[in-house]
């Protein structure tokens, strides 16, 4: 992909959280009750961020985790395009006009209590539930816009669909 001029891109990090069951934590967006609603944690990387750092903030902010071990992460950019109605919609709202996100994501090992999640610890709440599944179901439950990249991000993080050792 480097040689794809991806400066239109908005830089984004997204996380796939493992039980130590080897399932994934699955977020329905706010508002959301049927279509496309689950998906992982997923956000902006600020200026200078670090990527792991923007990581750990996102899934603190959407999920209230921060008992959680870093197991990998993709190497490269896994981009995505917006449809032309998100776009316009963007724009609407004054936001940056981006074409869509190139994304680097990362898989953590939660260690903590299932009592650590809540989903308001940020002033704008990103999900209204949350559930384990297997991480198969991923690119099914995802926007299609955005089921490409989910596809690339499950096969990444395949080999961590297992439960922890001891």
């Amino acid at each position: 992909m480097s040689s794809l001029d991806l400066s239109r891109h908005r830089p984004n990090v997204g996380v796939v959280l493992f039980n130590a069951e080897g399932l994934v934590w699955y977020g329905r967006r706010a508002g959301m009750t049927e279509g496309h609603a689950w998906q992982f944690p997923q956000g902006g990387v600020d200026a200078g961020e670090d990527l792991e750092a923007a990581a750990r903030r996102e899934l603190e902010e959407e999920t209230g985790v921060v008992s959680a071990e870093l197991l990998g992460r993709t190497q490269g950019w896994i981009v995505y395009d917006f449809p032309e109605a998100l776009k316009a919609r963007h724009r609407l709202d004054g936001r940056k006009p981006w074409d869509g996100q190139k994304q680097v994501w990362f898989a953590f090992r939660f260690t903590g209590d299932a009592a650590e999640i809540a989903l308001d610890r940020h002033t704008e709440i990103e999900f209204d539930a949350w559930r384990w599944g297997p991480l198969a179901e991923a690119s099914d439950l995802i926007v299609p816009f955005k089921r490409e990249a989910y596809e690339q991000v499950a096969v990444a993080f395949a080999r961590f669909a297992t439960p922890a050792g001891p």
